[in-house]
């Protein structure tokens, strides 16, 4: 399964006599799908679940492109009118902001919000996990603050993500009642693999030398506190954020006494910060991928298969025994 293909308009796709391409589809794309249920996704992870659960019945559409930056995103005129043709939109808030909004101002009746679907925290920089405040914010600026300090990439912990899945699966039947039946056995299905990934991940990550990791940016802080590791990130959520020399000498200092062995950089962002550090402090680079998007460059085709890789990559770099 790979979402590699470019998007097509939708008015173009028509124009054309054609569905739009959906990760699932086939290179020849069918024609005449304008009966299914069309699903706008924001972004890779969004699109695998609408996918994975849609089935035969959704025709799925990503707003980022394969090889684009999510955080990056703008939306443009044609995606606009899009969103407003589709059935169901299917984001995560908080993520990208051009998405909440350009969502936020459609007339769609079914929009997802992934978030709204789970516990999202705050888990700053490094891996020592704590609750974002759960009191009611006076002032609106402040309750927005809030909102932003929270991790969106929930994706990442198999457990989440099935949480989401469940969610969305639920939401599909309510907006599509002819293919509800499908829909639930779909999303059973799709549980059923995450929770044994959840499994790989306990079992391979449950013995290992070192328990740290350095990442280039926060991504990984629901998956450190699902299985007792604490993500250390050279930047912040925000992957193109620059590092402070102090927090790079930090670093170099916490790699000598938690015998930390690699600095992982991801595939959609520029390596340089992470292999200075690497060659500063003589420790090894290797790839641990967010999954925020599959290019040619992913190690594996869709998300189950970037996960194991993941997996493989921490079990090396964490001296799982």
């Amino acid at each position: 399964m790979n979402v590699r293909r470019r998007l097509i308009p939708a008015a173009l796709a028509s124009a054309l006599g054609l569905g739009a391409l959906t990760a699932c589809s086939s290179d020849s794309a069918a024609s005449g799908n304008t009966d299914k249920f069309d699903v706008v996704a924001s972004f890779y992870p969004m699109a695998f679940l609408a996918e994975q659960i849609g089935g035969d019945h959704a025709n799925v559409t990503s707003l980022t492109e394969p090889g684009q930056e999510p955080h990056d995103l703008e939306i443009s005129t044609q995606q606009r009118a899009q969103l407003e043709e589709a059935d169901a939109a299917l984001y995560l808030k908080g993520l990208q902001p051009a998405v909440d909004e350009a969502v936020g101002q459609t007339g769609i009746k079914t929009k997802i919000d992934a978030a709204s679907l789970t516990h999202l925290e705050d888990h700053g920089t490094g891996g020592h996990t704590h609750e974002g405040e759960e009191g009611h914010a006076e002032e609106e600026g402040h309750a927005e603050e809030e909102e932003h300090a929270r991790d969106p990439h929930v994706w990442l912990d198999p457990v989440k993500y099935a949480e989401i899945a469940q969610g969305v699966g639920k939401a599909f039947e309510k907006a599509d009642p002819d293919h509800a039946a499908d829909y639930k056995k779909n999303t059973e299905a799709l549980v059923k693999k995450l929770n044994g990934l959840n499994g790989d991940f306990e079992n391979g990550l449950k013995n290992t030398e070192s328990k740290v990791f350095f990442t280039n940016h926060a991504a990984f802080g629901y998956l450190a506190e699902r299985y007792g590791l604490t993500q250390e990130a050279i930047s912040g959520i925000d992957p193109e954020s620059e590092p402070s020399g102090a927090r790079v000498r930090e670093l170099q200092q916490e790699a000598k006494a938690d015998g930390v062995t690699t600095v992982f950089y991801e595939t959609l962002v520029s390596d340089k910060t992470a292999k200075t550090l690497a060659r500063d402090a003589n420790l090894k680079t290797d790839v641990l991928d967010p999954l925020e998007g599959i290019t040619d460059k992913s190690r594996g085709d869709d998300y189950f298969q970037v996960m194991e890789s993941n997996l493989k990559a921490l079990q090396a770099a964490l001296g799982a025994k």
